[in-house]
């Protein structure tokens, strides 16, 4: 692939980090910020729907409370989030109105895109602030998130599926995927990654900068989520944003999977946490795992946590690797008694409700192929 899907996309998700728009020290750069919001309304007066995913709340709110640097602590974070929020969209709602453009701010977290209820309305909100021809700002929700590593860069390439987006544009500090460190000598900027086989065996490293929260690893999970849905990713630094909405060669092209998964199941993949774990026999986990086939109570030797039904578990095999994901037809309390039982012995005995499967092939994502 060129770059051409680029060019043509009409919605594109933008994520920008928050070494990106802050000083070394720590402050918000209102010049920087001011670039991008520039670069982007070039594309929505050229016709193109953005939903911009921002970091730099908590980084923002550094220097209001005059702190040495990022703070390491929770509650500090989120304090800075909660006086850095408001400054940030201020700052970005007066550089989009000199444009004539409208934002709308849409705050996240982890658990709202976990709940398919939470999912589904997030998607609606924002489609309909895309029918009003506002650009959504999207910000993982700093200021009650139990934690902090590079949550906006997944949550952007969630945005991506939540919204059927045509490309994810990741804006950060470094100007490609690199073969190696991006300072260390004789690394090579990446181009193109056509699958995930092509990342095998990199060094990449960790958060480029002390203000910033993620890393290039983040990022690149972000790429290997937006394109197992189809959507193809660049990754480059926010100075050359303009470029890289352009569709022009900067930074590294993340092609999109040639068989992208349904929504159902990226949601599954990407958006939902195991709530509970059940632990296989290897004949279940071949089953599952090889053959796509409904994990039966038979093969389940033992059960993890505290879950209810209809709730997401993780299908793990007997070293515990996670091979699965999906969703639990019975409460974790009612599955003790069935494990390494057939269904029809489970119907004689405790009536025909218990005849069917613990989790059925259509919710369950293969998440650890062995091919």
């Amino acid at each position: 692939m060129n770059r051409r899907a680029i060019q043509d996309a009409v919605r594109i998700v933008v994520k920008v980090g928050s070494s990106s728009l802050t000083t070394p020290d720590g402050v918000l750069d209102q010049n920087r910020l001011y670039s991008l919001v520039d670069a982007l309304a070039e594309q929505v007066a050229a016709g193109k729907q953005i939903v911009l995913v921002t970091s730099g709340a908590v980084a923002a709110g550094i220097g209001p409370l005059r702190l040495p640097g990022r703070p390491r602590a929770l509650a500090t974070q989120q304090a800075a989030a909660s006086v850095g929020q408001g400054l940030l969209l201020a700052r970005y709602t007066d550089r989009f109105r000199s444009h004539g453009i409208t934002v709308g701010q849409v705050l996240l977290t982890s658990a709202d895109l976990t709940r398919r209820a939470h999912y589904s309305n997030a998607r609606h909100t924002l489609e309909c602030l895309l029918s009003f021809d506002v650009v959504p700002i999207v910000n993982e929700n700093d200021t009650v998130a139990t934690h902090k590593h590079g949550d906006n860069d997944r949550l952007a390439a969630l945005v991506a599926h939540l919204i059927k987006a045509d490309a994810v544009v990741l804006l950060s500090d470094i100007d490609a995927l690199y073969d190696g460190h991006p300072l260390a000598p004789g690394s090579k900027p990446i181009p193109l990654v056509t699958s995930e086989s092509d990342l095998a065996g990199l060094d990449i490293g960790g958060s480029g900068s002390e203000v910033g929260s993620g890393g290039m690893s983040t990022k690149v999970n972000a790429a290997i989520i937006a394109t197992s849905g189809g959507v193809p990713v660049v990754l480059t630094s926010a100075v050359n944003a303009r470029m890289a909405l352009r569709g022009d060669v900067v930074g590294t092209l993340f092609e999109p999977a040639p068989r992208p998964l349904s929504a159902r199941y990226l949601w599954l993949a990407h958006a939902t946490k195991g709530e509970g774990a059940l632990i296989l026999d290897a004949g279940a986990v071949a089953a599952v795992v090889e053959r796509r086939k409904s994990l039966l109570p038979a093969g389940i030797v033992a059960v993890q946590g505290d879950f209810a039904a209809g709730r997401p578990v993780d299908l793990l095999d007997p070293d515990g690797t996670v091979v699965a994901r999906g969703l639990s037809a019975y409460d974790a309390s009612e599955l003790p008694p069935m494990l390494g039982r057939s269904t029809r012995e489970l119907a004689a005995e405790l009536g025909p409700s218990f005849e069917r499967e613990v989790v059925h092939a259509d919710d369950l994502v293969i998440l650890a192929p062995r091919v």
